[in-house]
């Protein structure tokens, strides 16, 4: 997510045409400056400290499986890195035996093979080898994890003691800040956009469900009690036809900011590519086909959460929601979520009236 995703601007998001002829090759150069900027990193910390990189599970769709690598600085310029095995994965997102051999070609020793790793797989090298190291671990998030970007990842850097270590941007994967406040009505100006005051961070630590519910309320000049909340304890957001949804997920800690783009569509070949193009566009989050359902999703990671973050991808979301509801509703039919008369598929026998006449209030 960029500082340029402004609620209004929502179309800078989904552009009508690519800006690279060459998707792969910019993909490419991305994970090239990740792994590039991993390398300089590691030799700049001191004995005890810890990289933790994680592929963001809601931004990639994996749910409760946590693809992770975790390196950590030993004395005598020795690096040990850990990288998530099937132990830790539910069933279903397990790796497969063609995963696991790439992992061991990579040069990841088995499970427990590593003094000390436990259910990961191990690698052990020198401070020397920084570089070698980042590639591994670069390949290993994007070709055997399956991240698609370095966007889609989180990383925190700490010490032994859990203590933020301050350190330059990994690329563009995205910092697990440590410093966050609650959000009060004061942090807005008269037109709702975000104040300075968030620049200044207060102790306080309130539950996570609390402090979204906090940012959503402010952010529709409301009161706590009076947002729309349903029996999953979803936060409803209405935007123009189309309904946004804050949830929060425990373990491991997320907030899913997302949206039933439309319902009743026929998954067809075309709607499939299509949903590709327009995720391929986005800096984060995704647009996916479930069953009947056209849903698009952008992610914030909970631990050490930020109200800033949660704030731009919920500005986001309901300009990118109305915009794309409509679209693809012209283009694909279906049902959007307060779309009055929108009918199921873009059949032309479809019936004018009975049950085809309801909303797309289906949840």
């Amino acid at each position: 997510m960029t500082a340029e995703n402004t609620p209004d601007q929502p179309e800078g998001v989904l552009l009508d045409e690519p800006t690279t002829a060459d998707l792969r090759a910019k993909v490419t150069e991305a994970w090239r400056e990740f792994a590039s900027s991993l390398a300089l990193l590691l030799p700049t910390l001191s004995a005890g400290a810890h990289v933790d990189l994680t592929l963001d599970p809601t931004a990639s769709g994996t749910g409760t499986a946590v693809y992770s690598v975790s390196i950590r600085v030993l004395p005598d310029g020795v690096i040990e890195a850990l990288a998530v095995g099937n132990a830790a994965l539910p069933e279903g997102f397990r790796m497969d035996r063609a995963s696991v051999a790439d992992l061991v070609a990579l040069g990841w020793s088995p499970p427990g093979v590593l003094a000390g790793s436990g259910d990961s797989f191990g690698l052990r090298t020198t401070i020397d080898a920084a570089k070698q190291l980042a590639t591994i671990v670069s390949r290993t998030l994007r070709d055997v994890y399956g991240a698609p970007h370095p966007a889609f990842l989180v990383y925190l850097v700490h010490d032994e003691d859990e203590e933020p270590i301050e350190t330059a941007p990994l690329a563009t994967a995205r910092h697990e800040p440590s410093i966050d406040r609650e959000l009060s009505l004061d942090d807005l100006d008269e037109d709702g956009v975000l104040s300075e005051a968030l620049a200044t961070a207060a102790d306080e630590v309130v539950p996570l469900e609390e402090r979204v519910r906090t940012v959503v309320a402010t952010m529709s000049k409301t009161t706590v009690d009076q947002l729309q909340v349903d029996t999953d304890g979803d936060i409803g957001i209405r935007a123009g036809s189309a309904m946004v949804f804050v949830r929060v997920r425990d373990n491991p800690p997320l907030v899913d900011v997302f949206s039933p783009i439309l319902t009743e569509v026929e998954p067809t070949e075309q709607l499939y590519v299509k949903l590709s193009e327009l995720t391929n566009r986005m800096p984060i989050g995704r647009l996916y086909c479930a069953q009947d359902t056209v849903w698009a999703s952008i992610p914030v990671f909970g631990r050490n959460f930020q109200a800033t973050h949660l704030m731009l991808a919920v500005q986001v979301m309901t300009g990118l929601a109305d915009e794309l509801d409509d679209r693809l509703h012209g283009e694909f039919g279906g049902k959007r979520f307060f779309g009055e008369g929108d009918k199921p598929a873009p059949a032309k026998s479809a019936p004018a009236d009975g049950d085809d006449h309801r909303t797309g209030m289906y949840l």
